[in-house]
């Protein structure tokens, strides 16, 4: 029988280093990043410590335990099923006093806890200093101070999770009222919640959502809730109100004994580059020059350019290929295994050679700078600065991440959407990553093919960002989102760290690459067959009027069928179409657009079913489709008259 191992919970706010410390502890690693909600999953690994095994545990981040979004519901739920022995309470030190509330929440709760006062460099830096014993003795829990970035503080951490004895903490007691309506409320549940009683009856008398899904199954539900009207209407005011105001109170009597504050060693050219980040006046033209030097120059130009120049034409065409046309020819008898293998739509002439050296170095070089944005703090400060923007889509700053992380990959990107707050919210940016949001293998691509001519490029650019922007507030008006509530707090700008860049690169392309490489065989191999049976050549014949609708030759309906096994797999059939002559310029213009705007692949749409529904991912592919269509067919007619003149 396999031995259970001892269960450590990570729990803490978005952005305080939870899966630093989880990729620390267990060697494993995630993707970590400064921006709320990236870690939407929850992360698990396996860590020895003074020779004895736990299980570790890492879980979205929260403010709290009220279960008003989908991560304070995960968490909760995690809470209670799993049962830890350890719960460690992760909180950036220099926001102690927001921060200690969950912290008394989890006392509520009744778990072992232990307290990590992490990025504790940042909070000495602030001139705050904090008398962590004192702390400790006043709490009953036990606390350490660490900063996980640069490892300090890292071995206490361990030392005092392999010496935790375990023990249920004391709750600090609120006043006699409230009191009073905690322990009756306790005292009529009988169902067991998987936490302590204090703490269910906490989010009963706190009301909401919560508080449903606790009296679910309560014998003397319809008692518990007419008791807590009785006496919200005796109070005058929300609970949930009056018990945050207690808790504030408390911290605030718990951080004048144990913090002092003295003056902030913080340079002024941090604080210069956060307003010159977030203002919109300077914000622009630091986020054009992103763009600019990020994915037209990096992902575009060296990725798309060079490095699949390089691996395609030089390594491949050149000297892999007739290598393998060598070995094929010479000991392949077969005429029939000799072109699956080699041909037209070889698995190894087309799959692997598309994979590896086209779409490979485009995404890696996408990935690269995604993590350098991520690793540096400039991610929360682009949220701030697109939110008023983002509002008028229906949306606010948080879908910026979403949004960001589809021009790497958008299966992955339409999966973080839950992430936002409201359906609506959702919906939108689901929209909006299915017709807008090229891949990084398709935007590379494009970049690369438009990149001798700034006309083009700015006729494709200017018409996406136009069709984003409309397509938005249409979908903002037609289903009345005005875009939540966004508030988040920025994380230190910060040189990135080397090794970290290279681990959340080399994560994804990972995770990508072992995606990607049996799709595009299996498309190699289906394409073959509908090669050899005659399938495909029938299916291009239907697609052919719509391509010569828009003004593009019959072999472009290759490139948008391929387009809609793999967006990437369309765009490595634009490469080569482009390379071999067979677009003019004025046509890839059409191209560049048309398949931007066309159907997104089937891993994404799949997603899209799943999260959204099949009716909702229907109507979205009809209207994209036809968006597309009807997109190229203007821009022929636009760019057609711009090269006559």
């Amino acid at each position: 029988m396999k031995q259970k191992l001892p269960k450590i919970v990570l729990v803490g706010a978005p952005n305080v280093g939870k899966s630093v410390i989880f990729n620390y502890l267990t060697g494993a690693y995630v993707v970590v990043s400064n921006y709320p909600g990236t870690t939407v999953d929850i992360a698990r690994g396996q860590a020895k410590l003074n020779g004895r095994m736990y299980e570790i545990i890492d879980t979205p981040g929260v403010y709290s335990l009220s279960a008003l979004t989908d991560e304070e519901r995960v968490t909760l739920d995690l809470l209670r099923t799993e049962k830890p022995d350890l719960v460690i309470h992760v909180i950036d030190a220099k926001n102690i006093r927001r921060m200690l509330m969950l912290t008394l929440q989890l006392m509520d709760g009744g778990y072992p806890l232990l307290l990590d006062l992490n990025v504790m460099d940042e909070a000495e830096q602030h001139g705050i200093h904090i008398q962590i014993n004192k702390l400790s003795e006043l709490l009953g829990v036990p606390v350490v101070a660490t900063a996980a970035v640069g490892n300090r503080g890292m071995k206490n951490l361990k030392q005092a999770i392999s010496g935790f004895v375990p023990r249920v903490p004391e709750p600090l007691l609120f006043s006699e009222q409230l009191e009073k309506a905690v322990q009756h409320i306790a005292g009529n549940l009988n169902a067991e919640k998987g936490f302590a009683k204090r703490l269910t009856a906490l989010l009963v008398l706190q009301g909401g959502r919560a508080a449903e899904q606790v009296l679910a199954g309560e014998p003397e539900a319809q008692e518990i809730r007419r008791y807590r009207e009785a006496f919200q209407n005796k109070l005058g005011k929300e609970p949930a109100l009056l018990l945050a105001i207690e808790r504030q109170h408390k911290i605030g009597e718990l951080l004048e004994q144990t913090v002092t504050y003295g003056k902030s060693r913080r340079q002024w050219r941090t604080d210069l580059l956060d307003r010159l980040t977030c203002e919109p006046l300077t914000g622009l033209p630091i986020l054009c020059m992103v763009m600019y030097f990020g994915l037209y120059q990096f992902v575009g130009l060296f990725g798309a350019g060079v490095l699949v120049d390089y691996l395609n034409n030089t390594l491949f065409l050149k000297n892999i290929m007739p290598a393998a046309e060598a070995v094929v020819n010479q000991y392949v008898g077969w005429g029939w295994l000799q072109s699956f293998l080699i041909g037209e739509y070889g698995v190894f002439s087309l799959g692997i050679r598309y994979a590896v050296a086209i779409i490979l170095p485009i995404v890696g070089t996408f990935f690269i700078a995604f993590a350098l944005l991520e690793d540096c703090g400039y991610l929360p400060r682009l949220a701030m600065l697109v939110d008023r923007f983002f509002k008028a889509l229906g949306l606010n700053g948080r879908a910026i991440i979403p949004i960001a992380l589809g021009f790497g990959c958008g299966t992955m990107a339409v999966m973080v959407t839950r992430t936002l707050e409201t359906r609506r919210e959702r919906i939108i940016t689901t929209f909006l990553l299915a017709l807008t949001i090229p891949c990084s293998a398709q935007l590379g691509v494009v970049l690369s093919l438009l990149a001798h001519n700034e006309t083009a490029l700015l006729i494709w650019l200017g018409y996406i960002v136009v069709i984003f922007a409309f397509s938005g507030w249409l979908s903002a008006k037609l289903t009345g989102s005005n875009g939540s509530a966004f508030y988040m707090e920025l994380p230190p700008l910060r040189v990135p760290a080397a090794a970290n860049v290279i681990k959340k690169a080399y994560s994804r392309m990972f995770w990508y690459f072992v995606e990607i490489l049996p799709v595009f065989v299996a498309t190699s191999c289906l394409l073959w067959i509908g090669d050899k049976t005659g399938l495909l050549g029938r299916l291009v014949a239907r697609v052919e009027p719509v391509m010569n609708f828009i003004g593009l030759p019959r072999e472009a309906a290759e490139a948008f069928l391929l387009g809609f096994f793999r967006r990437d797999y369309g765009a490595a059939g634009l490469y080569d179409m482009v390379t071999s002559g067979r677009l003019s310029d004025s046509q890839l213009v059409v191209a560049a657009v048309t398949l931007t705007l066309f159907m997104p692949c089937v891993a994404q749409f799949a997603v899209m079913i799943k999260e959204r529904g099949l009716a909702i991912a229907v109507i979205m592919g009809i209207f994209i489709t036809a968006t597309a269509v009807a997109s190229g067919w203007l821009v022929n007619q636009g760019v057609m008259r711009l090269w006559m003149m």
